[in-house]
């Protein structure tokens, strides 16, 4: 399942997001009212949790976190720059 698919179940399932709603790939977060700033923390959590990635504060901005499109890339670069283990 590609980064934007798993996004868009997390945002679909949490926030029971209807299919008249259904939220396209650009569609920005705020012009929509997804998510409120505790929507953004539970985001960022099911973020770390699911691609294993660190998200640090300085980057909680809508330039990462304000469309599908936007988080899949922004978790896509956080996946190519972690070390490898």
């Amino acid at each position: 399942m590609s980064e934007e698919a798993k996004i868009r179940e997390f945002l679909t399932d949490s926030y029971l997001i209807s299919e008249e709603d259904k939220l396209q790939d650009g569609d920005s977060f705020i012009e929509k009212a997804v998510l409120d700033s505790t929507g953004v923390l539970e985001l960022v959590a099911f973020l770390e949790e699911s691609f294993s990635v660190s998200v640090d504060d300085t980057e909680l901005t809508p330039e990462n976190l304000d469309s599908i499109s936007l988080v899949a890339g922004f978790v896509r670069r956080k996946m190519a720059s972690a070390p490898a283990s």
